[in-house]
């Protein structure tokens, strides 16, 4: 399988890297900085480096055409997802990417009601792509993705009825020598974590709410313990309701009370904007020089020490009809992928999913046509691929709450 690897950052890295140790993946890597393209490409014997800018809609389907190129695997950040989205579509590709089109605040209501949602762009191509024939899978990262695949699991193999789908990220990863710094990308972490989270009901629909609303202690496996998550604005809200039937979905990150302090005075100083400024004779984004004035996440592996865990929190009745509570899980140790591969574990663990997707794409064991979440395709054979690669899964009976 030929696969355009558009965005070579800290997850396009260590996606190359991952695919590198399986036979099915040739890669050509992509970036608007060539230098960066070829520091990925080392990570295998064949991968080509090329410069592209991710804007460009034509130049992309041309690459694709030109090289012969089965899919396109978009990892750079949601501000590219269309013109990449539109270029696969446009050459006749498969598509998968790892955070959807950008969402837009309802203007009169934006903490009670839903503007345009993440992906909603994306969905109304739905038709297209259906005629293509060819996959869009959207959102198959980590969260969202291997977190939809565990929804999709419990839904089909562990349970009757599910009241709530409740995916709950946490960690205990710290960073050395800095009092400050995000294990992942600033951007994409201000634009989930300041924009209006969204929560799906089955007697309401989507609606929004404050950001860091709902505060909750959860506690999470492998020894991380308890840590205090929030509502955020998260994909899996907006994809597992199409697929799955639930009362409620929602989603929780554990940010911590001084992360959210720092993002609300952000925000309150107007440095979370995207829209350029004008200082002196240059026009900048104020969130493009926040992200450059920080370290690269995908260089503080050696400074972190740490697990991060992904999972989806089911609850309702089992197969028996007895109440019941679970958490599926996957955890990676920083210390591990340091190790075996090189890349911190955030963006490890964010870039394993898109490559077990392609292999079961490539194989046959996944297949579809039109826009799907991963919870749209049998989850089994995802479950069993990803051990496969050396990282397992897990889950943990929980004692329902009192009815």
């Amino acid at each position: 399988m030929r696969i355009l690897l558009v965005g070579a950052g800290g997850v396009g890295s260590a996606l190359a890297r991952i695919a590198a140790r399986r036979p099915f993946a040739e890669l050509v890597v992509a970036d608007y900085d060539l230098a960066r393209a070829q520091r990925a490409a080392e990570a295998r014997d064949g991968y080509e480096a090329v410069q592209l800018d991710a804007r460009d809609e034509r130049a992309v389907a041309e690459l694709l055409t030109q090289r012969g190129c089965d899919a396109l695997m978009n990892a750079t950040d949601p501000r590219f997802v269309m013109p990449l989205f539109r270029a696969a579509l446009s050459a006749g590709v498969h598509y998968l990417d790892m955070a959807m089109s950008l969402s837009h605040p309802d203007p009169q209501d934006p903490y009670r009601k839903t503007g345009v949602k993440l992906g909603d762009d994306q969905f109304a191509m739905a038709r297209q792509w259906e005629e293509s024939g060819k996959l869009a899978l959207v959102g198959i990262g980590v969260e969202p993705g291997l977190s939809d695949v565990f929804a999709r699991y419990a839904a089909d193999e562990m349970f009757g009825e599910i009241s709530e789908l409740g995916v709950r990220d946490g960690a205990n990863l710290t960073v050395a020598g800095y009092d400050f710094a995000p294990t992942f990308s600033i951007w994409t972490t201000i634009e989930e974590c300041l924009n209006p989270p969204v929560i799906w009901e089955r007697q309401r629909g989507w609606f929004t709410t404050e950001p860091f609303s709902e505060p909750e202690v959860f506690t999470f496996p492998a020894g991380i313990g308890p840590v205090e998550c929030v509502n955020v604005e998260h994909e899996e809200v907006l994809l597992m309701p199409r697929w799955i039937q639930a009362q409620r979905v929602t989603f929780k990150y554990g940010l911590g009370a001084e992360f959210i302090g720092i993002l609300r005075t952000l925000r309150q100083l107007g440095l979370d904007r995207t829209d350029p400024v004008q200082v002196g004779a240059v026009s900048v984004s104020p969130r493009d020089v926040l992200a450059a004035c920080l370290p690269d996440p995908a260089t503080l592996g050696d400074k972190m020490s740490g697990l991060t865990c992904a999972g989806t929190w089911v609850t309702g009745t089992g197969r028996d009809g007895a109440p019941r509570e679970v958490y599926l899980y996957h955890v990676v140790d920083n210390g591990w992928s340091m190790a075996e591969y090189g890349s911190q574990a955030v963006v490890w663990q964010t870039a394993v999913n898109p490559v077990v997707a392609l292999e079961l794409i490539e194989s046959g064991a996944w297949s579809g046509s039109g826009v799907l979440g991963p919870e749209a395709l049998p989850p089994r054979p995802f479950l069993d691929l990803l051990t496969e690669y050396g990282s397992p899964w897990a889950f943990e009976e929980r004692s329902p709450a009192p009815a």
